[in-house]
């Protein structure tokens, strides 16, 4: 198996030097190997992300060790795009054109996925368990080959706007987003609730993914009247606006993306007491949370962690999602016995029901199939309280518009 590599011309050059042999009628597959494709932001603006790279390297690594999958290594090859669309293009033509990877596996990030999505489809690769919840890798008919994991972005955004609207039925809303696919599926999810009220209970401002802060932007929308806030941020924009909107003393309902509630990278860093009352959604089981102190699935990713990643912040949870698609992922590779032809791997992508996760929150389960490209559906909404997030209410499901 092979570490993550930073993107530059000397480490893919050893990446590349390292080869192993390729099969001749099946990509990728060799008798003993299996080549697995992942572009993750080691560096540049969505580099808090990059642990869940570090994370499925780990893993194949105790998988490799521990004997891999029916008589095949895992080479997982993981390379630094930098959350940069063009550099996400050219490293996954690496990864193909160059490495043969089988399919590619949980690559990172919204802007970048749709970069390489129409190319991916075209070739008919595997594009599995993508690390970002937009709602567009739920459209199994243009993108047969594409499955996300989470839930879709625009159906979380649904679930916080009905929740705004029993909870304050005349609020008005000030939506900040990256202006991006990703940021965009959590407008037209409010959209999709308020309908013609929008207009008249929503102001709404976006940032770039490159920007260094959002100053102007919470400025605007506190001056606004907004008394509800919702924030749909990487994490570092996310614990800016925490930062921010104390500092303005700004206090309205205040509602973030489940993408960036990570104790580790954002709560912390904008102060844990500077985001009490902050509501999200949930479908993993917060590591920081001692409900599941003795939670079996926990305790076995945290078991993992002491081992395999000694030293990294466990409060973190992106260590405990992309432990989730990395159990995803082994499940399809149990199913396909020993067959990773890429026909193969999509057919037991898109065959997987009722299947269990040690980090799922209780009652929730992955399933696919040829017209179910969203695995997880649902989510709990929850508070923080300066220390953990706090689930209340029962599980919601929503389908994707």
């Amino acid at each position: 198996m092979k570490v993550f590599a930073l993107a530059t011309a000397g480490a893919f050059a050893v990446v590349l030097a390292a080869g192993a042999a390729r099969a001749a009628d099946t990509p990728g597959v060799t008798d003993t190997e299996i080549k697995i494709g992942n572009t993750s932001p080691y560096s540049g603006p969505g580099s808090t992300y990059g642990v869940l790279g570090k994370l499925e390297s780990a893993y194949f690594g105790m998988v490799n060790e521990q004997g891999g999958i029916a008589g095949h290594k895992i080479n997982f090859i993981s390379l630094d795009d930098g959350y940069s669309p063009p550099k996400t293009l050219e490293q996954t033509r690496a990864l193909v054109e160059q490495e043969n990877v089988a399919f590619t596996f949980a690559t990172l990030g919204t802007p970048t996925n749709s970069a390489i999505v129409r190319y991916m489809n075209q070739k008919h690769i595997p594009h599995l368990f993508l690390a970002t919840g937009a709602n567009k890798w739920g459209d199994y008919k243009d993108y047969p080959w594409t499955i996300g994991w989470q839930p879709s972005y625009r159906t979380e955004a649904q679930i916080y706007a009905t929740y705004i609207v029993k909870v304050k039925p005349d609020a008005k809303i000030g939506l900040l987003y990256q202006n991006d696919d990703f940021g965009k599926d959590y407008l037209l999810g409010f959209k999709d609730v308020l309908g013609d009220k929008f207009d008249k209970m929503v102001t709404v401002a976006t940032y770039e993914a490159t920007d260094a802060t959002i100053d102007s932007q919470m400025t605007s929308l506190q001056s606004s009247g907004a008394n509800v806030f919702m924030v749909a941020a990487l994490p570092k924009m996310s614990a800016q606006a925490i930062r921010k909107a104390h500092d303005q003393n700004w206090q309205p309902m205040y509602l973030t993306s489940n993408v960036s509630i990570s104790v580790g990278a954002v709560m912390n860093p904008a102060g844990p007491e500077n985001g009490i009352g902050i509501i999200s959604g949930a479908f993993v089981k917060d590591p920081s949370d001692p409900t599941w102190a003795n939670d079996p699935g926990m305790k076995e990713w945290r078991a993992f962690m002491d081992k395999y990643m000694p030293g990294a912040d466990q409060s973190d949870n992106n260590y405990v999602v992309a432990y989730g698609f990395c159990k995803t992922l082994m499940q399809v590779l149990q199913q396909a016995k020993g067959d990773f032809s890429r026909e193969n791997i999509m057919a037991q992508a898109n065959a997987l029901h009722d299947l269990e996760s040690p980090v799922l929150l209780p009652g929730l389960k992955i399933n696919t199939s040829p017209t179910n490209h969203h695995p997880v559906r649902a989510m709990q909404l929850e508070k923080w309280d300066g220390k953990k997030w706090v689930l209340f209410g029962d599980v919601i499901e929503g389908a994707p518009s």
